[in-house]
C-alpha cells in the first residue's frame, strides 16, 4: 500500500509540475552549532535543494568567521521544496540533530555563536516551531529546553576567503568526520534521541 501511495503522490507531483504549477521554493534558517554539521545533516534530507552556511541574529553587518561576528549565530539557510518536505518536517529533523539542553553552545563548541536557535519568518512558522518545542519539553520534563525561537533577521552567507566553510564536509571528508567524532556530536545525539538521530 505504501509503495502504491508513493507512486500516486509522485505521479501527482510530476503532473502538477508539467502543468506549470510548480511550487516556489521556501527557506528556513536554523542554528545548531557548527554549520559544517548542520549543512551535512540537512543536505541529506529529501526535498532540501540547497543549504548555505553563514551567520544571522546579530547587529554587525557582514560578519566573518575569523573576524567580528559578535551577537551572531552560526546558522544555515535551508532551501526546500514544500511539495516534497514540509516546514514541520524540517523542524522535526532539526530537533533530533541538536542538543536542545545545552545553554553554552553545541557539543564541543562553546560560546554564543554556537548556540541553537530557530528563526521564524511569520506567525505560521512561529506556531509550528512553538508546537515542536512544546513536544520536546513534554518528552523531557526533567530537563530545560534552551533553544529560543527568534524572528528572522539578515542572513549573511559565508563568502570570499572563508568560502571553504561551504560544503566543508564534502570537500574535506576525512577532516570533517574526524572533527565530528572528536566533538562528540553523534554520541550525544544518540544519547538524547536514540534511533531517531539521522547521522
Amino acid at each position: 500500500m505504501k509503495k502504491i501511495l508513493g507512486l500516486v503522490l509522485t505521479s501527482s507531483v510530476l503532473i502538477y509540475a508539467s502543468l506549470g504549477h510548480t511550487a516556489e521554493s521556501k527557506k528556513a534558517i536554523l542554528a545548531g552549532g557548527c554549520f559544517w554539521c548542520m549543512e551535512s545533516d540537512f543536505e541529506k534530507l529529501p526535498g532540501v535543494t540547497n543549504v548555505i552556511s553563514g551567520f544571522t541574529g546579530g547587529k554587525i553587518k557582514n560578519p566573518t568567521y575569523n573576524g567580528d561576528h559578535t551577537g551572531h549565530y552560526e546558522a544555515v539557510e535551508i532551501t526546500y521544496d514544500p511539495t516534497l518536505v514540509s516546514y514541520q518536517a524540517i523542524l522535526d529533523h532539526y530537533w533530533v540533530n541538536i542538543d536542545p539542553f545545552d545553554a553554552k553552545g553545541q557539543f564541543c563548541d562553546k560560546g554564543p555563536s554556537y548556540l541553537s536557535a530557530i528563526f521564524v519568518a511569520n506567525e505560521q512558522e512561529r506556531k509550528l516551531a512553538e508546537a515542536t518545542k512544546s513536544a520536546v519539553k513534554a518528552e523531557f520534563p526533567d530537563q530545560t529546553v534552551v533553544t529560543p525561537i527568534l524572528n528572522t533577521s539578515t542572513f549573511y552567507p559565508i563568502k570570499g576567503k572563508e568560502s571553504y566553510h561551504q560544503d566543508y564536509y564534502k570537500n574535506n571528508p576525512i577532516r570533517y568526520n574526524t572533527y565530528r567524532w572528536r566533538c562528540g556530536r553523534d554520541s550525544r545525539l544518540d544519547e538524547i534521541w536514540g534511533d531517531r538521530t539521522t547521522h
